[in-house]
């Protein structure tokens, strides 16, 4: 359900679990929901449901600045984006794929294509590395060997890089996973054309229980 208010408006997520309260949100809480409201206008149901534990929502965040250093913001973006296309999470699809869109990391063709698993998305032999070791993470981490990580290095990556692509994998894992596990309803992310939403919504793979609003 969306409330008007004067100048924003405020998603109220149907989740099992009860979420800290819009108007009265004090401390990290408060400045997930700003930080939401300032750049869409509303309060993601994911934001949401993560602010039910502030203190793991700020783990979170450190452990990401932690990781993109080594690695650069595009490589953290291709594994995140390789890890939530073999999860199936539409959250997460949705999100990074529009802030790659916005950080001009990948124009709107190459996005759909990448996702897509198709030509025409401009990766290189490391990017294609990346994508494949972030993939197989999430689908079958037991299986995987020194071959895995063999590939990422004869791709240039040095030793730190390849724990952290694993950590960037991980991560999104962590975060998409739990989402899913809340059945957190899906938004519709502003700023993505109609065309690029469904290509990376389809990418998730079907959703039986998908709950849109925006």
């Amino acid at each position: 359900m969306i409330l008007d208010a004067p100048d924003t408006h405020l998603l109220e997520a149907s989740m099992i679990v009860t979420t800290p309260a819009l108007d009265s949100a004090t401390g990290h809480v408060a400045d997930m929901y700003a930080a939401d409201q300032r750049e869409d206008g509303l309060v993601y149901g994911h934001t949401r449901a993560m602010a039910v534990n502030p203190e793991a929502h700020q783990a979170f965040e450190a452990l990401v600045r932690a990781i993109v250093p080594s690695i650069g913001l595009r490589t953290y973006e291709l594994a995140t984006l390789g890890a939530a296309r073999a999860i199936g999470s539409q959250h997460c699809l949705l999100a990074h794929g529009r802030r790659s869109l916005r950080a001009g990391l990948f124009d709107e063709d190459q996005l759909a294509h990448l996702v897509r698993d198709e030509p025409g998305s401009g990766l290189d032999d490391a990017d294609v590395a990346v994508l494949a070791f972030a993939e197989k993470l999430s689908t079958d981490a037991a299986a995987m060997t020194d071959a895995d990580a063999q590939r990422l290095r004869e791709a240039g990556f040095d030793d730190r890089q390849i724990v952290d692509i694993a950590l960037a994998a991980g991560v999104r894992n962590y975060f998409s996973r739990a989402l899913q596990a809340l059945a957190v309803p899906v938004d519709d992310v502003p700023g993505l054309s109609p065309a690029l939403s469904s290509a990376l919504r389809e990418a998730a793979g079907p959703r039986a229980d998908d709950v849109s609003g925006g």
